[in-house]
C-alpha cells in the first residue's frame, strides 16, 4: 500500500492489519536481553501478572528477583523507551518517518509467556503494532463502552466486545488509530513491539503552552481603582474590577513564531527520568571538527530534534542558525545522522561542537 493512501484512509480513522509488513523480522532482542534492559535504572518498564482473576502490576527498575519467581503463563514484562537503548531500535523507528518526527512517542517491546496480556484498553494515541518473535491474537472493537474494571491497577475495559480477530506472526503489524479498544494475547512465547506516537490532550497543551508563555510576558502597569464608589456588600467582586481585570488579561499575545517555538520547545523535551551524559574530557573543537568530518555524526539515542524556522528544537533548547548551517543540520535533523563531509558550514560546526558538549551528538566513530 502507498504511503499516500494509508494516510488518506486509515491514519486516525481506522485499524489497517498488514501481512508480512517487515519480511524476516524475528525483533531486536532476546527476552533475556529484554528482562536484563528491564532491570536498568533509567528504563521504564512494569511487570503485569494476571493471578486468581486479578491483576498485578510492579513499576521497574525491576529486579532480578522479580523476574525469577514468575509464574509460567498470564504475565507480561514491557519496557518503554527502548529506542534510547538499542541502535536498532532507532534504525526500526526510521522505517517510520512518513509521520513527522514531532509525533513520535517512544518503541515499547513487551515479552509475554503463553496467555500473558495487560487485557483489553483503549490507547489515546496511535500505535503501530510489529509482531517480532512467536505468535499474539489481537482482538479490536469500535465499541464506546469505557467502562473500567473496578479497583484495577490498570484501565482495563469492564465490558469488552471484540469485533475483529487475527493472530500475528513475525512481521506482522496492526495499525490502531486513538481509542480503538484492542486486547492482546500471547498465543505463545511471544514479543511485540508497539511504535507509538503522542498525541498530547487539549488541556495538556492550552496549560503547557502558558508555561510557555509566563517566560516571556512583558506586562506593565498594576491594578488601579481611584473611582473605586461603595459598595453595598464588600464581598462581592464587582463588575467593574472584572471588566479592567479582563482588559488587563487582553495583553496576552502570541503569534505564529510562539507557537513554532513553544512546539519545538515542548515536543522536544527530555521525558522526567532522561539525563545526558556529557564527555568527560571532550575534544578541543579543531579536534572535534577533524573527527566529525572523517567519521559524521548522529543523536545521541535519547535526543529529540526537530527543525523549525531557520532554527532547531533539540531536548527542549532552541538554536538559530543562518541559512548555510540550517542546509547542512536539517540533515542531521531528519535522519538523525550526519554521513562524513569534506566541506560544511562553519557555524553549523561550531553548533554541532555545543551539542557535542552537552551530550546531545556523537561521533559515529564513538558508535560503530
Amino acid at each position: 500500500m502507498a504511503l499516500k493512501d494509508f494516510l488518506r484512509n486509515y491514519w486516525q480513522k481506522q485499524p489497517l492489519l498488514v501481512r508480512n509488513a517487515l519480511p524476516g523480522f524475528n525483533g531486536l532482542l532476546t527476552r533475556d536481553e529484554l528482562m536484563k534492559l528491564a532491570c536498568h535504572e533509567d528504563a521504564q518498564s512494569r511487570l503485569v501478572v494476571q493471578k486468581n482473576g486479578k491483576w498485578h502490576v510492579k513499576h521497574g527498575p525491576l529486579s532480578s528477583y522479580d523476574l525469577t519467581k514468575l509464574p509460567k503463563k498470564q504475565w507480561t514484562l514491557l519496557v518503554q523507551d527502548v529506542n534510547h537503548f538499542l541502535p536498532s531500535a532507532r534504525d526500526l523507528l526510521s522505517k517510520f518517518c512518513f509521520i513527522p518526527h514531532a509525533r513520535l512517542d517512544d518503541l515499547m517491546v513487551s515479552y509475554a509467556p503463553k496467555g500473558g496480556g495487560i487485557g483489553p484498553h483503549f490507547d489515546s494515541y496511535d500505535v503501530f503494532l510489529l509482531q517480532g518473535t512467536g505468535s499474539r491474537r489481537w482482538q479490536i472493537s469500535a465499541q464506546q463502552d469505557d467502562q473500567f474494571i473496578a479497583d484495577a491497577p490498570l484501565k482495563i475495559l469492564k465490558n469488552f466486545q471484540p469485533e475483529q480477530e487475527w493472530t500475528l506472526e513475525p512481521g506482522d503489524m496492526l495499525y490502531l488509530p486513538p481509542n480503538y479498544a484492542h486486547n492482546g494475547i500471547a498465543e505463545n512465547d511471544c514479543m511485540t513491539y508497539s511504535i507509538g506516537f503522542r498525541a498530547p490532550s487539549h488541556q495538556e497543551l492550552i496549560t503547557q503552552f502558558l508555561v510557555y508563555l509566563q517566560d516571556d510576558i512583558e506586562a506593565e502597569g498594576w491594578y488601579v481603582d481611584p473611582d473605586l464608589r461603595l459598595q453595598s456588600h464588600p464581598s462581592k467582586i464587582s463588575v467593574a474590577m472584572q471588566s479592567q481585570i479582563g482588559s488587563i488579561l487582553k495583553k496576552i499575545k502570541w503569534n505564529r513564531g510562539d507557537i513554532e517555538d513553544f512546539l519545538g520547545i515542548y515536543l522536544s523535551e527530555p521525558k522526567s527520568h532522561v539525563f545526558f551524559e556529557q564527555p568527560e574530557r571532550p575534544l578541543q573543537p579543531r579536534l572535534f571538527s577533524q573527527q566529525i568530518r572523517k567519521h559524521g555524526v548522529q543523536l545521541d539515542l535519547k535526543s529529540r530534534m526537530l527543525s523549525g524556522n531557520n532554527k532547531f528544537y533539540i531536548n527542549g533548547e532552541v538554536f538559530k542558525v543562518g541559512i548555510n548551517a540550517y542546509r547542512e543540520l536539517i540533515k542531521l535533523a531528519d535522519n538523525q545522522k550526519l554521513a562524513p563531509f569534506s566541506r560544511i558550514d562553519e557555524e553549523a560546526v561550531k553548533t554541532l561542537y555545543q551539542w557535542y558538549v552537552s551530550g546531545y551528538i556523537v561521533s559515529k566513530n564513538q558508535v560503530d
